[in-house]
C-alpha cells in the first residue's frame, strides 16, 4: 500500500516513549585502548632488556599506540620494525640516561657523606634527573622513523618547561611503575604501556592546545 513503511524482517519498532538504545562503542573503545596499552607494556619491557634499548622501546611502543588510537593497522611486527629503526640512535640516548643516573647517584652519596653543599647538589641532581626522564618520555612519544634523537630530546626539553602541567602528569608515571614493582614486580611490566600512553596523550594535548 502506498505510503506504508516497510520494516526489515526481524526488526521491531521501539516502544512509544522508550529511551533510545544505548551504545557501548565509547566504553568498549576506551577499554580496547587500555588493553592495548597493557600489551604494549609487555613489548616495551622485553625490548628494554638490552639495558640501553629503553628509549627505542618506548618510542616503538608510543608509535604503536598512536596507530592504535588512529585505527590504523599494526601489531607486533610493526613494533619490532619501529624498535629496530629507533635503536640506531636511541642506544646513545639510553647510554646517556644511565650516565645521568650514575651522576645523580654520586651526588646523593655525597649528600649522605655530609660533604659541604652535598644536600643541595643532591637535590638539584634528583630534580634534573626527573626532568630528563620526562623529556625522554615526551621525545619517545613523538618519535617517527628518520627523526634524530638529539633534536627530539632538545625539543622535548623545551616542551617540558613550557608545559608544566603535562610534565607534572608524566612525573607520576615512573612513580606508578616503582610502586607497582614494590607491590609485585610483574605488575610494573604492563604499567610501562600505560606510561607510554600517558606520554602520547600529553603530547597530543600540547599539540592541540
Amino acid at each position: 500500500m502506498a505510503g506504508t513503511r516497510v520494516k526489515a524482517r526481524g526488526a521491531s519498532a521501539p516502544a512509544e516513549g522508550a529511551p533510545p538504545a544505548r551504545t557501548e562503542t565509547g566504553a568498549w573503545g576506551g577499554f580496547a585502548v587500555f588493553a592495548e596499552s597493557l600489551l604494549t607494556g609487555v613489548w616495551i619491557a622485553v625490548a628494554s632488556l638490552g639495558v640501553v634499548t629503553y628509549p627505542a622501546a618506548f618510542a616503538a611502543g608510543a608509535r604503536h599506540l598512536r596507530r592504535s588510537t588512529a585505527h590504523e593497522a599494526g601489531g607486533l611486527r610493526e613494533f619490532v620494525a619501529d624498535f629496530r629503526t629507533a635503536l640506531r640512535g636511541g642506544w646513545i640516548a639510553g647510554l646517556a640516561g644511565w650516565a645521568a643516573v650514575a651522576a645523580v647517584w654520586v651526588d646523593v652519596q655525597a649528600a649522605r657523606a655530609g660533604i659541604p653543599g652535598g644536600p643541595l647538589v643532591g637535590a638539584v641532581g634528583v630534580v634534573a634527573l626527573i626532568g630528563l626522564v620526562v623529556a625522554g618520555l615526551r621525545a619517545a612519544a613523538v618519535w617517527e622513523p628518520g627523526a634524530r634523537w638529539r633534536t627530539l630530546l632538545a625539543q622535548a626539553g623545551r616542551r617540558t618547561v613550557l608545559d608544566p602541567a603535562g610534565s607534572f602528569l608524566l612525573m607520576a608515571g615512573p612513580a606508578v611503575v616503582v610502586v607497582s614493582a614494590w607491590f609485585a614486580a610483574p605488575l610494573a611490566i604492563p604499567v610501562l604501556g600505560a606510561v607510554a600512553a600517558a606520554a602520547v596523550a600529553v603530547e597530543e594535548r600540547y599539540r592541540h592546545r
